[in-house]
């Protein structure tokens, strides 16, 4: 690689791992940058997981305050994430990804249409369970929320293991919807579930596709991220929800039309 290509695909790893603390789309701005480089699409995608896997942690770990008192979640979905980054990474080594980029802009406006009323949705569900009947009733309800909740997790977790772009969107999206949670600390839970994805996801390529993936273009992004990513969990936490919110919508309206332009 060229002096001028390495600082482009560090500091854009370094950009990816702050947008994916506070966010989640920061393979938007590495995966290109791969594509423009000559990089095959299968190639970009795997050295960008395994890259960005280092800013997954030091974003969690600058979140690690807005974890406290969500074991109990984190270990009901952690196992959804799992899978979910199993089958999706299986699906990316034998599955063209046009099948997947063909409903992500669908996926997103769909995510940020849950992140706007995400309020709404939580006052609502409030009332119903204040106006709502003790006993079975009440439970079933709850029962069916958790069904619903590990089960998007586990789609999200898909599409994650496959194509990774703006994963964090869908996450804070779909939890924003289903948990009665503030979305700082939904953003923490986000920021774990897809480091849980992308492990998994870097590892099944590591072993599986050693040969396919660019080491030197996952280091320099992994370098960029680990930075980036506490850079980000930093700024982040000091967002109030509404420009929180308003950043997430706006990552995710250029996201569509990233992809919408390839």
């Amino acid at each position: 690689m060229e002096f001028f290509e390495i600082v482009a695909v560090l500091l854009a790893g370094a950009a990816a791992g702050a947008i994916n603390a506070v966010v989640g789309s920061g393979t938007l701005i590495t995966f290109p940058i791969l594509l423009s480089l000559g990089f095959p699409p299968v190639t970009a995608t795997m050295s960008n997981a395994i890259g960005l896997v280092p800013g997954s942690v030091s974003g969690t770990w600058g979140y690690r305050r807005e974890l406290a008192g969500q074991k109990g979640r984190v270990l009901r979905l952690l196992p959804a994430s799992l899978l979910g980054a199993l089958t999706g990474a299986w699906l990316l080594l034998h599955l063209p990804a046009e099948t997947f980029e063909a409903v992500v802009p669908v996926l997103l406006v769909l995510a940020l249409v849950l992140v706007v009323t995400q309020t709404r949705i939580q006052r609502a569900l409030a009332r119903r369970r204040e106006h709502g009947v003790e006993g079975e009733h009440k439970r079933g309800r709850r029962s069916g929320r958790e069904v619903a909740t590990f089960s998007v997790t586990y789609l999200i977790g898909c599409y994650g293991g496959y194509f990774a772009a703006a994963q964090g969107v869908l996450l804070v999206g779909a939890l924003g919807a289903l948990i009665p949670e503030t979305l700082q600390r939904l953003n923490a839970l986000k920021n774990l579930l897809s480091l849980a994805v992308n492990t998994v996801a870097a590892s099944t390529y590591a072993i599986v596709a050693y040969d396919r993936i660019s080491w030197t273009a996952a280091g320099l992004i992994a370098a960029g991220s680990l930075v980036g990513g506490f850079v980000g969990a930093s700024v982040g936490r000091r967002l109030p929800a509404t420009v929180l919110r308003g950043a997430i919508v706006l990552l995710g309206i250029v996201g569509i039309w990233r992809i919408l332009v390839g």
